[in-house]
């Protein structure tokens, strides 16, 4: 097998996704065949070379798992509490068999709904780069009744200032009717900036209550109560695939030698129309 990068060889293996792969590369946490490696750039063969991460041993790429949590609020988008407070992680609303996953992207501590999961790097990867601009779907609740013109603001990236690179344009409208005091709004993103839709509710002067994702990619919690997982389906995970630009199926392979000449040899095998020779008509006999 040809040489990768390490941090794709740790996050085939479902051990982190590349980002943290990265960061335990340059902190020194892996090592190739005895030898500690701190350069990004490196390469390996995950089939020859002797990999380890935190002195565990890369034997083989796990088979991919793509799950779907419903995340309850005050619950950490980490596999660990990083800060050392104990507090609850998603990890602990995994089943233990299924822990060998990581977060794609980030929700916040208080934010609930669906969060996508998985040990497959390249998709996590694809899923959360702006690039392919996978959709995120939120419902925010926001303090007061924002004016046609504050969902303007929102929809077109004016509510953030400064030299900061304009926002994608956002899907912004008011649901579940007006109320005396607050709104619910759906958004609809086609980015994961950090805080983005707290940033942009306050920037136009409603903050928000309450945040809410119902959908990633077009995958939803429909039906899952909070704090489950599941599985996705087959047509779930070729739909995010497609999104992506994966290739899911393989490349068409030409017939080996040996396998052209056996097809050659065997005298069973159909003729190819037109190949068959023609028959020597008799003199003076027509056909029919």
């Amino acid at each position: 097998m040809a040489a990768i990068r390490l941090q794709k060889i740790i996050a085939q293996a479902g051990l982190a996704s590349r980002r943290e792969a990265e960061r335990l590369i340059v902190e020194g946490c892996v090592q190739v065949n005895g030898e500690r490696v701190l350069t990004l750039g490196a390469k390996a063969d995950p089939l020859a070379d002797s990999i380890k991460v935190n002195g565990k041993l890369i034997t083989r790429k796990e088979p991919p798992v793509y799950l779907v949590l419903n995340k309850p609020k005050n619950v950490l988008t980490t596999m660990r509490d990083e800060e050392g407070k104990d507090r609850p992680t998603v990890a602990d609303l995994l089943p233990q068999g299924l822990r060998r996953v990581f977060p794609v992207g980030r929700l916040d501590f208080d934010v609930e709904g669906v969060l996508l999961l998985t040990n497959d790097g390249e998709m996590a990867n694809r899923l959360a780069h702006p690039r392919y601009g996978i959709p995120r779907v939120y419902e925010a609740k926001v303090k007061g009744i924002p004016s046609e013109a504050a969902l303007a603001r929102m929809a077109d990236g004016s509510w953030m200032r400064g030299r900061s690179r304009k926002p994608q344009p956002a899907g912004v409208r008011i649901v579940r009717g007006k109320t005396e005091k607050n709104a619910w709004l759906r958004i609809e993103l086609r980015e994961g900036r950090q805080h983005q839709v707290k940033k942009m509710c306050e920037a136009v002067g409603h903050p928000v209550i309450k945040l809410v994702r119902r959908a990633y990619g077009g995958i939803t919690a429909r039906g899952l109560p909070g704090a489950k997982v599941r599985t996705l389906t087959r047509d779930e995970v070729e739909k995010l695939k497609l999104m992506t630009n994966i290739r899911t199926e393989a490349a068409k392979q030409p017939p080996s030698r040996a396998g052209w000449a056996k097809a050659r040899t065997n005298p069973k095998r159909k003729a190819r129309k037109g190949s068959a020779k023609q028959k020597t008509k008799e003199p003076g006999k027509s056909s029919p």
